[in-house]
């Protein structure tokens, strides 16, 4: 395949803020990591919430034309993909306008703060037949593909037990700023919808369906400064003491048993309030033949241990990810070179864009989006009613996320 012979596909983001310099990052750089590309992703038009704003964004973001009305984005006949990178609130109206415009959708997490919405948005896209992905990048970490690779090939036996966490510790200090991240009717939820669906996203792709939850929620910081600026600003100081304060209606943290389809049992915690802790996703995976850890603030890094081993070198060990290894062929030379979170949304590009041009299935696709939104409902489900819910129970949108 000859340079002149690749596709390219035209891109309009809407949103400018941390997730789109992401995303922005990785349009840029696919094709300089997986050649030839499946398509030259053309960072065609940003979206924001002013023209000012947007101008600036496309200056920061390479972007050729730049407006501050969304709508232009699902409009314009020459936009292939739309790239949803907004408050959870808003990714609804976009998401069904540009499947109705026949646009191919990636979508940041979660996919919506209501089932309702999630339900919607999955029936779009399955009555436009776009492609369609919901951005769980951290599924495509190398490492974390790998432990997939050693389950699906029976390297720890039958998968037992799952226990997964998400710490971080941005939202610990009570003067930080009430964001959008922290009121429901933008958000949904705080804590199980920010982080904690990516747990569950980890779960059931390396473990399978979750089939019900029993869980506890609680909200430690009740009332935050109002944010000056309007800006989301992850972990950002915004102090205002002695300034007006709004309510927190959402969760600082979420812990919930699992039950999975298959028989497997496990556990999840995410919180924001855990001092100390800057982006601690982890998960622990015992089989009947073997276990397997993660630890994403070490991610070139696999532990895992097999019952097959030889007596003598028994143990967990560590597997350094690098070109044997997952998407390794498209990444760096050398195990342990390095593997940061830029390279995740790279890997989510390629596969976005694969989709796109081979039709091959994509995941996780808006049905995997809808269905984390009904275990996350199950999940705060079980907390207001202190008891264990099957999945398979939740039809309605829930009414509340705080505890």
């Amino acid at each position: 395949m000859t340079a002149s012979s690749i596709p390219q596909l035209n891109v309009g983001l809407i949103g400018g803020g941390f997730m789109g310099k992401a995303h922005s990052l990785a349009y840029a750089a696919m094709p300089m990591f997986f050649w030839p590309a499946p398509a030259i992703p053309v960072r065609h038009t940003i979206a924001e919430v002013t023209d000012d704003l947007a101008a600036g964004a496309a200056a920061r973001f390479g972007f050729q034309h730049s407006t501050g009305d969304w709508r232009r984005v699902i409009d314009d006949p020459n936009i292939h993909v739309v790239d949803i990178a907004t408050p959870n609130n808003s990714h609804a109206e976009i998401a069904i306008a540009a499947a109705q415009a026949g646009k191919h959708i990636l979508c940041e997490k979660p996919l919506a703060p209501t089932v309702a919405e999630a339900k919607a948005m999955y029936e779009a896209v399955k009555a436009a037949g776009v492609v369609n992905m919901v951005a769980f990048n951290y599924r495509r970490t190398p490492a974390v593909a790998l432990a997939r690779k050693y389950i699906e090939e029976g390297r720890i036996g039958k998968v037992l037990s799952f226990r997964g966490t998400y710490l971080q510790d941005w939202s610990a200090d009570p003067s930080g700023p009430l964001s959008w991240r922290f009121q429901k009717k933008i958000a949904g939820s705080g804590a199980l919808g920010d982080i904690g669906t990516h747990v569950v996203d980890l779960a059931r792709y390396l473990v399978g369906e979750i089939s019900a939850v029993n869980a506890m929620m609680h909200t430690y910081i009740h009332e935050r400064p109002l944010q000056s600026g309007g800006a989301d600003k992850l972990g950002a100081s915004d102090k205002t003491a002695g300034g007006p304060r709004g309510a927190v209606d959402v969760d600082d943290e979420v812990m919930t048993l699992l039950r999975f389809e298959n028989g497997a049992v496990g556990s999840l915690e995410a919180t924001r309030n855990a001092w100390g802790r800057n982006n601690y996703i982890t998960f622990e995976i015992h089989g009947t033949e073997g276990t397997i850890h993660f630890n994403y603030e070490r991610r070139d890094e696999l532990q895992v241990f097999f019952n097959s081993d030889p007596s003598d070198a028994r143990g967990l060990r560590t597997v350094y990810t690098g070109p044997a290894h997952p998407y390794g062929e498209g990444l760096w030379p050398i195990p342990a070179l390095g593997i940061g979170y830029g390279e995740t949304k790279i890997i989510e590009a390629y596969d976005l864009f694969t989709a796109i041009t081979t039709g091959r299935p994509v995941r996780p696709d808006f049905e995997d989006g809808y269905r984390t939104e009904l275990i996350a409902d199950a999940i705060v489900r079980s907390a207001q009613e202190r008891r264990e819910v099957d999945v398979e129970s939740i039809g309605a949108p829930r009414e509340t996320a705080g505890v």
